[in-house]
């Protein structure tokens, strides 16, 4: 089974460099064990890495035994679908690359903010993982 995007099509890299995920495979997938749901590829804006760290999650300050180097402004990352919607009422979501997020989760997590996707108004069935 081919895993969807939220454009329909099949789901494209988010980054490689650095490397995102929560497999570390480049994709916003996820499994049983991704607590977080890392499922919406958003291109950081320096705002966004300030606010992930005033919550508690320091997506900027290198962590070498986790092989991260930190991230900047403009790097594309897998992000928690909860922490972006938080960052979206703040008004301070950085934008989704919508080739990467997984379909079904991205569009359970912000269908009212992306009505004119189709696919999120599609009806479909919620496929866990």
């Amino acid at each position: 089974m081919t895993i969807k995007n939220v454009l329909g099509t099949k789901l494209e890299v988010c980054n490689l460099n650095p490397i995102t995920g929560f497999t570390r495979n480049g994709c916003c997938e996820t499994g049983p064990e991704d607590i977080g749901q890392h499922t919406v590829c958003a291109e950081v804006t320096q705002e966004f890495l300030q606010f992930s760290k005033l919550k508690g999650n320091d997506l900027m300050t290198p962590r070498p035994e986790y092989e991260f180097m930190g991230l900047k402004k403009g790097d594309r990352w897998c992000l928690c679908a909860n922490r972006w919607l938080e960052a979206l009422e703040e008004g301070i979501a950085p934008p989704v690359v919508l080739e990467a997020p997984r379909v079904a989760y991205f569009c359970q997590s912000s269908r009212q903010y992306y009505p004119n996707v189709a696919t999120c108004n599609m009806p479909w069935q919620l496929v866990p993982y």
